[in-house]
């Protein structure tokens, strides 16, 4: 059974950091390109970031940009966002999910993504 498991949400003040990890089980995550994900209250489901299945390409929304880093070990079956510097507004459920792909590239389209986890709740709050 394909599954993907987050954590690492919490409760924290704005300027503050949090790593959010993602498990892969029960496929071989280096076929696939991975996704972070958020949906806050009311809003649609956006995408945060990606990074290829050969770690060559890595793409972040504009909203994200020089305070997340994503990076993945496929020996260990494992995806990380680090969050620096968080806003209220980073407020969200974020969620990983993959992408089967030959390409050395990824992307943030929904669509794309075939598998995904359950979430894992960010609150940036003082």
């Amino acid at each position: 059974q394909w599954r993907l498991v987050e954590s690492g949400g919490g409760l924290v003040q704005p300027g503050g950091s949090l790593k959010l990890s993602c498990a892969a089980s029960g496929f071989t995550l280096e076929y696939f390109a991975v996704g972070w994900f958020r949906q806050a209250p009311g809003k649609e489901r956006e995408g945060v970031s990606c990074i290829s299945r050969t770690l060559s390409n890595t793409i972040y929304s504009d909203s994200v940009k020089g305070r997340f880093t994503i990076s993945r070990d496929n020996g260990k079956k494992m995806v990380y966002l680090q969050m620096n510097s968080l806003k209220p507004e980073d407020t969200a459920v974020y969620y990983c999910a993959v992408a089967p792909t030959f390409s050395s590239r990824c992307d943030t389209l929904i669509g794309d993504y075939s598998t995904w986890g359950q979430g894992t709740q960010v609150t940036v709050s003082s």
